[in-house]
C-alpha cells in the first residue's frame, strides 16, 4: 500500500552539476525525495538553460526535463562571501555533487578533502569524463568522446559502416545512474557509521560497463568485437527482420523460441535443417538465415506478425517512433508520461519516474526551477536572515529571481 511518503526525505543534496550526467543523478534523487539544492552560477546559471529547442522564456526543453524537483540557488562561488555561504549550507547537508573537471572545486576550497573536515559525514560525489585518478583526469569529457574511447562506437551502427554512436547521450545518463547508486551505497554506510566518503563515477567507465558481450568475448578469445547493426554478439535470430510494411524485431534466442518460431510462421522445416538446427549454426549463418525468414516475414504486416508471435509465446516488438512511443497503452499504464501543472508554464509533459517503489514511490512534483528562484527560501531555511540576504544579493554574491 503506498505510504504517501517519498523514500528519500530528509537527504539534503547540494548540486553544483549542469549539462546532463550530473543533473541526471540528482533528478534521480531529487523524485524520490530528496531536498535538491542545485547551487548555480549567478551569470546564466546552468548552460542546458540555453541548450536545445526552446519551451519559453530562460526554459529550454532539455533543462526541464532535468531539473525537474529541484529549487534554484543563484550563488558566486568563486566570491570568497559564496564559499562561506555554501559551508553554512553544508551543516544541513547529507550531500555533494559537482561535476567540475577534477581539481575546480579543490582550488576554491569545497573540495572533499575541505568539505569532509568540516562535516565527516559528508557524502561527496564527483562525476567527470576519466574520473578523479589515472593520466586523463584533467581532460573534459563529453558523451561522444566517451562513448569513442570505451569501445561502444566500435560497435555501434552496421558493418563496414563509418563510426556511429549510440543514438542518445548514453555515458551521460549511465554515469549520473551509476553515480546515484554511488551516493546511495556510501549515505548508507554513512547512516551506519557516521562517515562519509568520495564518491568517484566517470562517463567513460559508464561507457565500458556497456560492453558486457565484448568485452567477455575479448577477454576470452582475444577476438576485436565489430558492429552489427540490429543483431546480437551470440544469439540469432535476435534482431529487426523486414516485413511488408516495415520492420519487426524478433528475439528467438533460444532453442525452444526458435522452434516456436518456426511452427508460427511456417517454417518448421528449418528446425531440422542442419544449416540452422543448434544456437552455434544459426548464429554462424544468421545473414544467410535471415534472408530466408525476411522472404515469409514480408508476406505479411508487421502488425499481422506482432498478434501471431504472441499468440505462440515468441517474444517480438515493433520499432517505435517518439510519438508511438507516448502514444502506447502500456507507457500510459505505467506512467512514464507525467503532465505537471504550473501556473506560469502551463502543462508540462515529463518522463515519468521508471522505478516503480510500492510503498513510497518516486514522483514528478514541481518543475525545473527559474534561475536563482528560491535563493531567498534556501538562505532562509538555513537560518540567514532577511537582512544578511539583502546584504548577499546587493553585494551579488546571491541572485534572486
Amino acid at each position: 500500500m503506498n505510504s504517501g511518503k517519498l523514500p528519500l526525505e530528509g537527504m539534503t543534496v547540494l548540486d553544483l552539476t549542469q549539462i546532463m550526467a550530473g543533473p541526471v543523478c540528482t533528478m534521480l534523487l531529487a523524485d524520490m525525495g530528496a531536498n535538491v539544492i542545485k547551487v548555480e552560477k549567478p551569470d546564466g546559471g546552468d548552460d542546458t538553460r540555453r541548450m536545445g529547442p526552446p519551451f519559453t522564456g530562460e526554459w529550454a526543453s532539455g533543462f526541464l526535463a532535468l531539473n525537474r524537483n529541484k529549487r534554484s540557488l543563484a550563488l558566486n562561488l568563486r566570491d570568497g562571501a559564496g564559499q562561506e555561504v555554501f559551508k553554512r549550507l553544508l551543516k544541513d547537508a547529507d550531500v555533494v555533487v559537482e561535476n567540475f573537471r577534477p581539481g575546480v572545486m579543490d582550488r576554491l576550497g569545497l573540495g572533499y578533502a575541505s568539505l569532509s573536515e568540516i562535516k565527516p559525514g559528508l557524502v561527496y560525489c564527483c562525476i567527470s569524463g576519466f574520473g578523479a585518478t589515472g593520466p586523463y583526469r584533467s581532460r573534459g569529457g563529453f558523451d561522444l568522446v566517451a562513448q569513442g574511447m570505451s569501445g561502444l562506437m566500435s560497435i555501434t551502427g552496421f558493418p563496414d559502416g563509418p563510426p556511429a554512436k549510440v543514438g542518445v547521450p548514453i555515458t551521460d545518463i549511465s554515469a549520473g545512474t551509476q553515480a546515484a547508486f554511488g551516493i546511495l551505497s556510501a549515505y548508507i554506510h554513512a547512516l551506519k557509521t557516521g562517515k562519509g566518503q568520495m564518491v568517484d563515477a566517470s562517463l567513460m567507465e559508464a561507457g565500458i560497463f556497456y560492453t558486457i558481450w565484448e568485452s567477455a568475448l575479448y577477454f576470452s578469445e582475444g577476438e576485436i568485437p565489430g558492429p552489427l547493426g540490429s543483431a546480437h554478439r551470440v544469439s540469432a535470430p535476435y534482431q529487426a527482420l523486414r516485413t511488408s510494411d516495415g520492420y519487426i524485431n524478433i528475439g528467438a534466442a533460444t532453442q525452444a523460441t526458435w522452434e516456436q518460431f518456426c511452427r508460427a510462421t511456417g517454417l518448421e522445416h528449418l528446425i531440422e535443417d542442419e544449416r540452422f538446427r543448434r544456437p552455434g549454426d544459426r548464429k554462424a549463418r544468421e545473414k544467410e538465415l535471415a534472408v530466408l525468414l525476411e522472404a515469409t516475414l514480408c508476406q505479411q504486416t508487421t502488425g499481422y506478425w506482432l498478434e501471431t508471435l504472441e499468440q505462440a509465446g515468441v517474444v517480438a516488438g515493433p520499432i517505435y517512433n517518439m510519438e508511438q512511443v507516448y502514444e502506447d497503452p502500456q507507457v500510459h499504464a505505467r506512467n512514464m508520461v507525467v503532465n505537471l501543472e504550473d501556473g506560469e508554464l502551463g502543462t508540462l509533459r515529463n518522463i515519468g519516474v521508471p522505478v516503480k517503489l510500492s510503498e513510497t514511490p518516486g514522483s514528478v512534483r514541481r518543475r525545473a526551477p527559474a534561475l536563482g528562484e528560491h535563493s531567498r527560501e534556501v538562505l532562509s531555511d538555513a537560518g540567514y536572515a532577511d537582512g544578511e540576504i539583502d546584504s548577499l544579493v546587493e553585494s551579488g554574491v546571491v541572485v534572486c529571481q
